[in-house]
């Protein structure tokens, strides 16, 4: 079998809309290693989007599976429901920052947690409006579009959005946006737009996904937490690609002492299988009606086995040290070369998801082109790399927080000579 043949078939049988970064089709994996249908090797610097926190089919997350596979794998937990269910909602109202009472609902993807969270805040509140932010990216259904602060190619052409969301712009001192800048725009917001006490929630993403991995900074953090204590608003951290350990810490918030009120996650929860959840102040999670929050296959018995095998792995292996380690060698790595590429206008990010920002060298101006061309040339050389930004000329790290030494080593090699490939400067 043949990768550009199997891309035929999916251009004749697969919506346009549903977009890929490569062309080559995967046959199996381990770790942070993926097989192509042709037999070729890859190192993924992807983890499915910060999904494979713990690797490609860990063996603890696959017999946890297996394990549940020989008992039953449906009963719709809003039917028959199931202790463990249970359990990981015990798990999670422990883990999830916040010195006070919590509960849990289990979804199936991180649009449905975001929209979950934004339902439980206007069923708690009696308010319709929440504001988020530019650059952000919460979803493909329509609030999780409304919400995201990104036209193209999230919004564009799918017409008019839910109303009764406001953005306001991300602190991004590089592209000359202050926190003052932030502060000042929801000031105004407040004065020119909408009542804060029309509002239910402002949400955020603690380290922003497909704006570019930029990590919001703690004094916009303790400000938005003034502001919503002040006007009754309730505090939502979209933690979807940020949490499980991603970070150097169980969740992004962690790291800036700020607790939010309502916590939607995915991704890195449930290690390669369907899970999501909304984990918020008990008070809060109970505003809906009895039967306004679920769905057939959320909290899947499937997705809760993962999920408890995931946690068990992220404390026993130490995985938050390990995206600490491995993220301040990427960084090393990365800074270490700033001096012979010009482009490079920043290296960023917390834990293991970190970032290189491309610029025209010795300009402001964003360089996408640089950005997909170390792409394309690591790609070849066999280490698969995602782009992200705004303007798409940022390259983000995510690879298995699990990925052995070697493996790593070989990645960081490739990494450097595509980049100085692209640059035309030879190591």
């Amino acid at each position: 079998m043949e990768n550009s043949a199997v891309q035929s078939r999916k251009n004749d049988a697969i919506a346009r809309g549903v977009g890929i970064m490569t062309e080559i089709f995967a046959d199996r994996a381990e770790n942070a290693e993926i097989w192509d249908v042709e037999g070729n090797r890859y190192i993924d610097f992807a983890a499915g989007i910060a999904v494979v926190n713990t690797g490609h089919r860990h063996p603890k997350v696959i017999a946890a599976v297996k394990d549940q596979l020989d008992r039953f794998t449906h009963t719709c937990h809003q039917v028959v429901p199931y202790e463990n269910y249970v359990h990981l909602a015990e798990r999670l109202n422990n883990l999830v920052p916040g010195n006070f009472e919590k509960k849990t609902v289990f979804v199936t993807t991180g649009a449905e947690a975001v929209e979950n969270a934004v339902k439980i805040a206007k069923a708690s509140t009696g308010r319709a409006a929440v504001v988020a932010f530019s650059g952000a990216f919460h979803g493909r259904t329509f609030m999780g579009m409304s919400l995201t602060g990104k036209v193209f190619p999230y919004k564009a052409g799918f017409g008019a959005m839910p109303g009764d969301v406001y953005h306001v712009p991300f602190p991004v001192e590089l592209h000359g946006v202050s926190v003052s800048d932030s502060v000042a725009a929801l000031d105004r917001l407040f004065k020119a737009d909408v009542d804060p006490a029309r509002v239910a929630a402002i949400i955020i993403e603690p380290v922003q996904g497909e704006g570019g991995f930029y990590e919001a900074p703690a004094e916009l953090f303790n400000h938005l937490r003034d502001v919503c204590d002040e006007h009754g608003i309730l505090l939502i951290a979209d933690e979807v690609q940020t949490g499980f350990a991603r970070t150097g810490k169980l969740f992004a918030m962690e790291h800036h002492g700020v607790v939010p009120d309502l916590t939607a996650m995915a991704k890195g929860l449930g290690g390669g299988f369907p899970i999501a959840a909304v984990t918020g102040r008990a008070d809060v999670m109970d505003g809906p009606n009895t039967g306004g929050l679920g769905g057939t296959y959320g909290g899947n018995p499937i997705g809760i086995a993962a999920a408890h095998a995931v946690l068990d792995v992220i404390e026993e292996e130490k995985l938050c040290d390990r995206a600490e380690q491995l993220g301040s060698r990427l960084k090393q790595r990365l800074q270490g070369i700033r001096e012979d590429v010009r482009e490079i206008v920043d290296v960023r990010g917390p834990g293991m998801m970190n970032a290189v920002e491309f610029n025209i060298a010795g300009s402001s101006t964003p360089n996408p082109d640089f950005a997909n061309t170390v792409k394309a040339k690591a790609l070849e050389k066999g280490l698969i790399l995602l782009t992200c930004g705004v303007y798409g000329n940022v390259i983000r790290f995510l690879a298995p927080i699990t990925i052995q030494d070697e493996v790593f080593s070989e990645a960081l090699d490739i990494l450097e000579t595509s980049i100085r490939e692209t640059a035309g400067k030879a190591a």
